[in-house]
């Protein structure tokens, strides 16, 4: 069913932009090399779709990635981007641009890179498979697919539910709306502290496993439309029948409704 965008992205992320630290960049560059099994980006080019405050794509450019092109199709997003290039001096190998993973003619200009991330920005495009499947085209031989999707939960909590909650969510006037962040903060530290021996660290854990911060992604959680999510085997499925050539290098799931990680690699071009 289509949803319309009501919760604005861009403006979470420029909330969140004067946390982003040196150590934060960090503990996201490490969050990419871990999970791709590289010690650098030297030599390879990298594409953040959905690009939101323009994190990951700083961290790929330290990471010695030759050209990295960042693209979100939200206005203050891009903002975020550049105010966030602008602190490390503009440097020559990173481009932002305004743009969607679903325009063709955007797309078309491109080109195709080493590495493709898409981490938890395909589910809020409105039009996921087809969001997957213009990311994968963009992945040179012997490239790498880095995705993450939301998980899909059965229950009378599971994500039917939130995807109506997030509906009467971004229904609300905006103090209504912080009305309701307000009081999702003792429950989101109740839950957390259900799965931890001690809270703190596991909020101090969760910051440095991607150079994240609770709040935003939070509110992100609460408020973010549109909202799709799949199981991992049907995301399987999907790349076997429509991506060609990519196979699976990398895997991280869950039993939430977080998101399962996939890591893809493109076959080498035949000799």
């Amino acid at each position: 069913m289509p949803q319309s965008q009501t919760f604005s992205f861009g403006a979470n992320w420029r909330r969140f932009q004067s946390r982003i630290t040196e150590e934060r960049v960090k503990n996201a560059a490490r969050s990419l090399t871990d999970f791709l099994e590289l010690e650098n980006f030297e030599g390879r080019s990298f594409l953040d779709v959905g690009c939101g405050s323009g994190l990951f794509s700083l961290a790929a450019s330290s990471l010695g990635a030759k050209r990295v092109i960042s693209f979100d199709r939200d206005p203050l997003s891009i903002e975020c981007c550049r105010r966030l290039r602008r602190r490390v001096n503009d440097p020559p190998n990173w481009e932002i641009h305004q743009g969607s993973i679903l325009d063709p003619d955007f797309t078309s200009g491109l080109g195709s890179f080493d590495i493709v991330y898409a981490w938890g920005t395909l589910q809020h495009t409105g039009k996921m498979w087809e969001a997957l499947k213009r990311s994968a085209a963009l992945v040179k031989p012997g490239g790498y697919l880095y995705i993450a999707v939301y998980n899909q939960v059965d229950g009378w909590l599971g994500s039917k539910f939130w995807l109506k909650f997030k509906r009467a969510y971004n229904a609300l006037p905006r103090p209504g709306q912080l009305l309701v962040d307000m009081a999702a903060i003792p429950i989101y530290f109740a839950a957390r502290s259900l799965h931890a021996k001690s809270l703190v660290p596991d909020v101090q854990n969760y910051e440095s496993s991607r150079g994240m911060y609770w709040r935003t992604d939070l509110t992100d959680w609460l408020g973010g439309l549109p909202y799709e999510c799949a199981t991992v085997e049907q995301v399987f499925r999907f790349v076997k029948a429509n991506c060609r050539g990519l196979s699976l290098h990398n895997l991280k799931t869950t039993n939430s409704l977080a998101n399962n990680w996939f890591l893809l690699k493109r076959e080498n071009a035949p000799g």
